[in-house]
């Protein structure tokens, strides 16, 4: 089966009057001429967040600095990396880390983006300090979180027999920040500056991307080869329908404002934390002004009947990994008539071209919706919110009490808001692990299949740096269920009077309330010991089934007597 990069002439009386509009306004010659009028009258600063165009091009001229960073590491001895990062700064990478691995003789790569204290304990055992390097990546050079994480590894390696302090470290940030000023003080082993103009959702492809990524031993001038060719392609303004960002893009643009405005990623099991990088990229620069793509990422694909008619499905299908099933799911959605596109890679390195096609089509997307893909306006709200929460802490001694909702409480609550169009969130304030993730992985399917609503899944606090400004501004569709870690046992933060525990309730609190400020559905439910069986009991009781958890347990218990 072979699926063109064109949608079926089902759908060609949506897309072509909407790529015959964007060969009027002149849209590729604007695009790259920096045209901030082909978004919005003002602001005039948009002309100052595109450097992403050109990126590729800028980055061989670090190809130096960054083998000297490589170099540096194995001199050190380096078995392990650690990113410290939030949304923009770790998604990326990310993707390399899953897609990737570390190539022979190269060290593995954490990607540490969370206050969660399990999670931070997870990675801080599985790590010789003494042997780790620490990336601080962040743009602003001053992100709660990531400051947060660096004072606990500093301490972690200042304490370590025969650690080599500030060399251990490496900042990733803007020009003139204070991590830069921060990295100076402390002796960092190396600074790298990113341009100013790219937004961090925008910024895989420059040195918050490419610094992990030769950590790991990528081929850095075969990865910007990729994306350079893709952005040439972009560049085509004589026919636009051969342009493959201007074709996604319009595609996403016009079939959201036809209704089917949920961009569902398929992609081949290789490269399945992609689509939590095109989440990031899709929500914080669409999901605004009550309009917004909604994407999809990581949900089970089923049958075509589990799917309503608010789907858009791009499968992005790895060659020689193992796509059967895959390719079998998808001849039945397009047998459905269900808009499909396939986008074909032809090795892994192939992700430095759907990089650059992705951000392309966003910002094509976002011309077609109408607004401004390159600021985030509700993300400072969340943030707003946890500095009060903490501020709360601070006079009182106690977080502001919330309510916490009961499974049942939580079926009573959502299923009359499931209807047509919508989505449900789930917001995890949690450590990962496979039985939670496959737990969540059922609600997800039973919700699929009962109701044909789109789910998501986030991770907190990364989420507020990702889908969190669509859940706000974006249009009132989506349904919240927040799950939140008992946070036990805690951890503190050096230097601060308050524990990572605490700071993720902060965050998990101010969240919800900027939610409901905002008009949106949100429960929260308290994670019990065994997380996997409260998430099991709340699909039990949206679907009216008999606990999964507790047949869960008996199953285990019939295991362990047969053996």
């Amino acid at each position: 089966m072979r699926l063109s990069d064109t949608l079926p002439s089902l759908f060609q009386s949506t897309i072509n009057p909407a790529l015959d509009a964007l060969n009027q306004a002149q849209a590729i010659e604007r695009l790259w001429s920096k045209d901030h009028r082909f978004w919005k009258p003002e602001p005039k600063e948009i002309t100052d967040r595109l450097g992403w165009l050109t990126v590729q091009d800028q980055m061989r001229q670090q190809l130096g600095q960054l083998q000297r960073c490589v170099v540096a590491a194995q001199d050190l001895n380096i078995k392990d990396v650690v990113l410290l990062g939030m949304g923009g700064s770790s998604l990326g990478p990310e993707v390399f880390r899953t897609l990737f691995g570390p190539q022979k003789g190269f060290p593995r790569l954490w990607v540490l983006d969370s206050t969660i204290p399990g999670w931070v304990r997870q990675v801080t055992t599985a790590i010789s300090p003494s042997r780790t390097l620490f990336l601080v990546a962040s743009k602003s050079g001053g992100t709660i979180e990531v400051m947060s994480l660096f004072a606990h590894f500093w301490k972690l390696v200042t304490k370590a027999k025969g650690n080599h302090g500030g060399k251990q470290f490496v900042a990733i940030t803007d020009p003139g920040t204070g991590l830069e000023k921060m990295a100076r003080d402390y002796g960092f082993g190396e600074i790298f500056t990113n341009p100013a103009d790219i937004g961090g959702r925008y910024s895989v492809l420059s040195l918050f991307g490419l610094v992990p990524a030769a950590l790991l031993g990528l081929d850095m001038t075969r990865l910007l080869d990729r994306a350079a060719g893709m952005a040439e392609r972009c560049r085509l303004q004589n026919d636009i329908k051969a342009n493959p960002g201007a074709y996604l893009g319009a595609a996403m643009g016009s079939l959201a404002k036809a209704g089917r405005d949920k961009v569902t990623v398929i992609a081949s099991p290789a490269l399945a934390t992609f689509g939590l990088w095109v989440e990031q990229l899709l929500a914080e620069s669409t999901g605004k002004e009550g309009t917004g793509l909604i994407p999809i990422a990581q949900e089970p694909v089923l049958t075509p009947r589990a799917y309503g008619t608010d789907r858009f499905f791009v499968y992005l299908k790895l060659k020689g990994d193992k796509n059967q099933t895959l390719d079998q799911a998808v001849h039945a959605l397009v047998k459905a008539e269900h808009p499909v596109l396939q986008f074909d890679l032809r090795d892994r390195y192939d992700v430095g071209a759907e990089f650059f096609r992705w951000e392309c089509a966003t910002a094509i997307a976002g011309h077609i919706l109408g607004i401004h893909p390159f600021d985030q306006p509700n993300v400072q709200e969340s943030k707003d919110n946890t500095n009060r929460v903490l501020d709360t802490f601070q006079s009182t001694g106690r977080l502001p009490e919330q309510a916490n909702s009961q499974p049942k409480e939580v079926a009573q609550n959502l299923l009359p808001l499931l209807q047509p169009g919508t989505y449900l969130s789930i917001l995890g304030y949690t450590t990962p692990s496979r039985p939670l993730e496959a737990a969540v992985g059922r609600l997800r399917r039973a919700l699929m299949s009962r109701h044909r609503v789109a789910t998501t899944f986030g991770y907190g606090p990364r989420y507020l740096h990702s889908t969190g400004q669509l859940h706000k501004g974006g249009p009132n569709t989506g349904v919240f269920l927040e799950l939140v870690d008992r946070m036990a046992p805690d951890l503190p933060i050096p230097g601060k009077p308050f524990s990572f525990g605490t700071l993720a309730n902060a965050q998990a609190t101010g969240d919800i309330e900027s939610l409901r400020a905002h008009h949106r559905q949100a429960v929260r439910v308290q994670l019990g010991r065994d997380q996997a069986a409260t998430v099991n009991a709340i699909t039990a009781a949206l679907t009216g089934t008999a606990s999964s958890g507790r047949r869960t347990a008996s199953t285990k218990r019939r295991k362990a007597v047969r053996s």
